[in-house]
């Protein structure tokens, strides 16, 4: 069956013969994929969608045959002719080739068998052709026999997908680099803005607009850092375990040797691990990246969430910063604009938190000496790194970089706010701000006017203290600045005096 359920007619053009140990099936004779690809297609029309849609995982797939052939061949196990056309053949397939070759469902039974054996069967036509033979002449060249040689799917897949989640994460993070850096020029261009500050949906005190999305450039950066720290979990490779981590079939030098080549062609630091058992059954990296990417996707769909109220109205909401306008919000309502750039990010984060859940419940399941769920567990994670970066790169090219603040309502906001007494409160003390707070929400009077009006401070002191540095917590203030009065300026002329000398 195709993925839309139709069955292949593959009577209609020409084909060639291919057998394994269930029998014998006609496959299109252009097609570099073989017998096991073709049932596999018949029995996993499920999410429509082909190992493909991840050029990383294509990638890294073709990179470890790679690296196998080449070690193959070093350690005397395969041919120089035969190695030689599998690693031509791999390299062109990591150049971009043939990709619409690998046509296997992503979602599959079999552990990755079917995405391996897609994989064996594409590098082994394309290098018998560039031996001069046809597809299919596998008396020559064997897509188990000499592309799998000294593998298993069972070390060979779980080695592949840790390879493609390493430049996934390399991906991911650059785009969370330059999406901070985009918050942090903002944060500098918003520096001297002043507004209210909120803690649960209620004003608080004051703070700028540019520390606001200063802190969103720092908390994307952290997240950076946690990613990173991931890479070397998922650096630890079992390949040379074959089918359970005892090294069957695979001579001793290899497990050394295929480390070696597969470190130089991936451009990936892979280890071996220390235990191969071990190693083939746990799925214990693949969540901790999992949840990594789900801390990334949490923190910022909440930003994305500020920065929807923050541009919310634009004349019933908030209304303090106004994103740039990407679209038509609505069918109905003329000249509505939405925020379709956090929105769409939003929901990202929200598949993402899904498949975190998935990858959980996979890693769990898996028996005895094989997690027999990685398909499902890749298809998560590398979706979630897919459309984390993505996403990133959309909210900054298309929202973040054109933000523009609407300074002259939060000025207006900040000017009868009383968040804003809190700061006269070890000048004033608590009980003269809090009569004064009450005022100004039941008169709209600036804070400021009332506290001169009241005598309590004069112009130059209430500004000194007001002012947008002292406010937002830029300029500290070291002790409390006295309030002068009459008495005091008398006591101050007693002490300065002369006095009369004492006889």
């Amino acid at each position: 069956m195709t993925r839309d359920g139709e069955e292949h007619n593959v009577t209609s053009a020409a084909t060639r013969t291919e057998t394994d140990s269930l029998g014998s099936r006609e496959v299109p004779v252009d097609s570099y994929w073989g017998i096991n690809t073709l049932r596999a297609m018949e029995n996993f029309p499920i999410a429509s969608v082909p190992i493909v849609v991840y050029p990383d995982l294509v990638a890294a797939l073709v990179t470890v045959k790679q690296a196998a052939a080449r070690a193959n061949r070093a350690i005397g196990v395969l041919d120089d002719e035969r190695a030689d056309a599998i690693d031509r053949a791999a390299q062109e397939v990591r150049d971009g080739a043939l990709r619409d070759q690998f046509v296997v469902d992503v979602v599959q039974g079999g552990a990755g068998t079917s995405t391996n054996m897609n994989t064996n069967e594409v590098l082994a036509n394309r290098a018998l052709e560039l031996l001069g033979r046809e597809k299919g002449d596998y008396a020559y060249l064997h897509p188990i026999d000499h592309v799998n040689r000294s593998q298993s799917t069972n070390d060979t897949y779980p080695t592949s997908i840790k390879i493609a989640m390493i430049y996934g994460v390399r991906r991911l993070a650059d785009q969370l680099e330059q999406l901070s850096a985009a918050f942090a020029e903002r944060g500098q261009a918003f520096a001297d803005v002043l507004k209210v500050g909120r803690t649960q949906l209620q004003d608080a005190v004051p703070m700028t607009l540019g520390q606001e999305f200063t802190g969103f450039a720092h908390t994307i950066q952290e997240d950076v850092v946690q990613l990173r720290r991931v890479v070397p979990l998922l650096c630890e490779m079992n390949l040379g375990a074959t089918a359970i981590g005892t090294g069957i079939t695979a001579d001793p030098l290899y497990r050394d040797e295929v480390r070696r080549q597969l470190a130089v062609a991936s451009g990936v630091d892979v280890v071996t691990a220390p235990d191969l058992i071990e190693a083939t059954s746990d799925a214990g990296s693949f969540m901790t990246l999992s949840g990594t990417v789900k801390r990334s996707a949490m923190k910022l769909s909440k930003i994305c969430n500020d920065l929807r109220l923050l541009a919310s109205g634009p004349q019933a909401g908030l209304g303090e910063i106004t994103l740039p306008p990407r679209q038509a919000g609505s069918s109905i309502m003329p000249g509505k604009v939405n925020p379709v750039i956090p929105e769409v990010v939003n929901q990202i984060a929200f598949a993402v938190a899904g498949a975190d859940t998935t990858v959980t419940m996979a890693a769990e399941g898996g028996q005895l000496q094989l997690n027999a769920f990685e398909p499902i567990i890749a298809h998560s994670i590398l979706q979630s790194l897919q459309w984390m970066a993505r996403g990133c790169a959309t909210l900054r090219e298309h929202c973040v970089t054109g933000i523009q603040a609407n300074e002259a309502k939060l000025a207006a906001q900040v000017d009868t706010n009383v968040g804003v007494v809190t700061a006269l409160t070890p000048y004033i003390g608590y009980a003269a701000a809090a009569s004064i707070a009450h005022t100004a929400l039941t008169t709209s009077t600036p804070i400021s006017t009332l506290v001169i009006a009241a005598g309590l401070m004069d112009e130059h002191q209430v500004h000194r203290v007001l002012s947008p540095a002292r406010l937002s917590g830029i300029e500290l203030a070291t002790g409390a600045m006295p309030v002068i009065t009459e008495a005091m300026l008398e006591q101050h002329a007693r002490d300065i005096a002369p006095r009369p000398p004492q006889v």
